[in-house]
This record gives structure tokens, sequence and C-alpha cells, in this order.
């Protein structure tokens, strides 16, 4: 079984090839109601997006949930460039006996602009390829290390990932626009059930996992962020494949 938490799409397309390649099953962690036995996998695969050079919440959450088993296990993230230590923290939640960095497209528009289309392109097209490499590696069990950690890794995965969980995951300066036309679909959406309607526009609860996806997923590309996001394109993964 594969297990992935993914924001915008990234890290489920990864996880979803895999499966197709291993003939085995991903499943989003989100719309799970109950952890299930492990028992009978033969593999158990982790697949998430790296926020600010560490794990998702909802996936160390869920790892935290986990029952060590016997069977083989990896972990796979997504990255716009590198991964800190975000995998070797996670394994001492749940034990990998391989781990994996691939570069995906930067979908992070608080920060910056989204790639753009050729680095886009060619992100995808080496990712294909590792893909491929890492789905044979996982066949053969092989216990490898291929995470690309960056400069500083232990300063950006311990007091600047502490620092985002902290104060950057506000929802405070999201809003929409007037061209929200209520269509739900980022209440629906939402991975951390952060966002209710009211009177037809969106609310946000406190704090939320940082995704993105309410932004991208808009239809109408009425939701901002404080002034970061305002004229900055939005990111589909589907435009891409």
């Amino acid at each position: 079984m594969i297990f992935y938490f993914s924001g915008t799409g990234n890290s489920q397309w990864a996880a979803q090839t895999l499966a197709q390649k291993l003939k085995d099953q991903a499943q989003d962690i989100v719309q799970l109601n109950q952890i299930p036995s492990l028992e009978q996998e033969q593999q158990v695969g982790l697949v998430f997006p790296i926020y600010a050079w560490g794990a998702p919440e909802a996936m160390v959450d869920f790892a935290r949930k986990l029952k060590k088993t016997g069977a083989f296990s990896f972990g796979v993230c997504t990255c716009g460039a590198d991964a800190g230590l975000a995998m070797k923290k996670l394994s001492k939640i749940f034990p990998l006996a391989s781990s994996y960095s691939i570069a995906m497209p930067n979908n992070y528009i608080i920060g910056s602009e989204i790639d753009d289309d050729d680095t886009i392109a060619r992100k995808l097209s080496s990712a294909q390829a590792e893909l491929e490499t890492i789905a044979g590696e996982i066949a053969q069990k092989k216990c490898v290390y291929r995470v690309q950690e960056g400069k500083h890794p232990a300063l950006k995965s311990n007091a600047i990932n502490m620092g985002f969980n902290k104060f950057a995951r506000t929802t405070k300066p999201f809003y929409a626009l007037d061209t929200c036309n209520g269509c739900g679909i980022c209440e629906k959406n939402c991975p951390a059930s952060a966002i209710t309607l009211e009177n037809g526009r969106p609310v946000w609860k406190q704090q939320c996992y940082q995704c993105m996806r309410c932004i991208h997923d808009c239809p109408q590309s009425a939701i901002q962020y404080g002034k970061e996001t305002a004229g900055r394109k939005r990111y589909h993964l589907r435009d891409y494949l």
C-alpha cells in the first residue's frame, strides 16, 4: 500500500505513478476513516510534499499512528528543490528502509511565481525517469537514501520548519475577490477542513496546512493570500501531463 498526502497534485501523481508501476494501491490519507492494518502488506510507502523543509503535519500525524511492520518501507517526497532533513526526521517516527526526493514544479505562490513552462516540463520529464528508477529499486527491496538535502539542512528542517508551523500557517491573509461565485470547491476539497462557506463566501479557520489547494483549484482564481498572490499564475498539474 502507498499512502499519500497531496496539496495541488504533485505527490498524488507521484504516488499513483509508483502504484501503477508496482501494481500496488495508492491511498489518500485525508480520505481514510481509520488506519488500515498492514499485516498483509509486502511494502508500505509514504508519499508527500515538502513544506518548509519538513513533512506536512497531516503526514507526520498519520505516520505516528501506523504500526511498525515487517513490510519493506519507503518514503518519497516531492519538493521544488531540496528537502532538508525531512525524510530522516520522518524515519524516526516510522522507519523507512529507503528514502527519495523528487524535484517537482514549484507551486508555493505565496513565496514566488510558479515555475515557467519550460522548467515545469523539464522537472516532470526528470520526475518520470526518477519514478521509473525508484519503482525498480523498491521492487528489488533495495535500501536507498537518495534525497537532495541542500545547504544547511539542519537549520532549515529544525528552526525554519518550526517557525513555519508556528507562525506561517496562519490563514488571516486569505480572502476571496468579488469574482467568487460561491461554488464551494475550496470548502469541499480543503484537506485540513479549514474552509466553510458563509453567505456564499469562503471563511478560513485560524490555521491550515498551507497546501495552496484552494488558491490553485479555484475556477475563478478568486482566492488570494494578502498581496503576494495577486496577478500570479495558478498551477494545475493536469495542464502539463
